[in-house]
């Protein structure tokens, strides 16, 4: 089985969050794919086999099968792009249907998503504590314009807005309690982000409950997060700029455009670069 490795969200030659991406005629047994996806060490990888008049697909990571993964889609749409030559390909998900744009931009690869319908809710009292014990934070750490928020799009997350980027930059946890508290809160990530202005955002992502501590850059929390600040009235002039993985020394950089209408599909866009 041919793993392609790709970097998703990559800032020229370097950063970017890996992926591995598995091209196939048919797709392996579930079992088959999150034994390769342990054998490839990244937080996911994605395996597409044609279908129809697109592509069924699944994601791994290391340890969970995860619904969607926003960072191994724009893998995916690079390596479709390689494949097949510029454009759109249709995406089947297990839970639902998107698509992803690749294009080559010599020397550079280009993608982009339309992430699955968002939707989001006030976070509960009781969750927001228990995520501030986890990172040793305290409620006068949170920015107020953003009350905690369960996001989703395609995946359900945690969002923390923080008023310091300095306390974003000294995150902390330990794997194994994130682990435990994201698995009994059904999260597939908790996405800590700071607004240094209503359209630029700095972001970490710790993915515990797949057994990894944090990802460079993730974007089905960018759209999660996007559609979450679309409902919450906030001024983001149809697009915002995400930086990610700079804490980590992996810079990243996504762009989630935003469409006024209510729960409607995010595009997330980024380059790729071939590893």
């Amino acid at each position: 089985m041919h793993v392609q490795r790709i970097a998703a969200f990559s800032q020229g030659t370097t950063g970017g969050n890996p992926a591995g991406v598995v091209l196939c005629d048919a797709l392996p047994p579930a079992e088959r794919m999150l034994a390769v996806a342990a054998e490839v060490g990244y937080s996911e990888t994605v395996f597409a086999a044609p279908d129809g008049d697109g592509f069924r697909v699944r994601y791994f990571a290391p340890e969970i099968e995860v619904p969607f993964c926003g960072h191994a889609t724009i893998a995916l749409g690079a390596a479709l792009a390689l494949a097949h030559g510029d454009g759109t390909f249709t995406l089947q998900l297990n839970d639902s249907r998107i698509t992803v744009t690749g294009w080559r931009n010599n020397p550079a690869l280009m993608a982009a998503l339309q992430s699955p319908p968002t939707r989001s809710a006030p976070a509960p009292r009781e969750l927001v504590e228990a995520a501030l014990d986890l990172f040793a934070l305290t409620a006068a750490d949170l920015d107020p314009r953003l009350p905690p928020a369960i996001a989703e799009a395609g995946a359900r997350h945690l969002v923390v807005a923080l008023t310091s980027r300095q306390k974003l930059a000294a995150m902390r946890y330990e794997l194994e309690q994130g682990r435990r508290f994201m698995t009994a809160a059904g999260l597939i990530t908790i996405s800590l982000v700071h607004a240094e202005t209503n359209t630029r955002f700095h972001a970490r992502n710790p993915f515990a409950a797949g057994g990894v501590y944090e990802d460079p850059a993730t974007g089905a929390v960018a759209a999660a997060l996007a559609g979450y600040l679309r409902d919450h009235g906030w001024p983001h002039d149809g697009a915002i700029d995400i930086v990610q993985g700079e804490d980590m020394g992996v810079p990243s950089r996504l762009r989630a455009e935003i469409t006024p209408e209510s729960g409607a599909s995010i595009r997330v866009s980024g380059a790729a670069r071939q590893m």
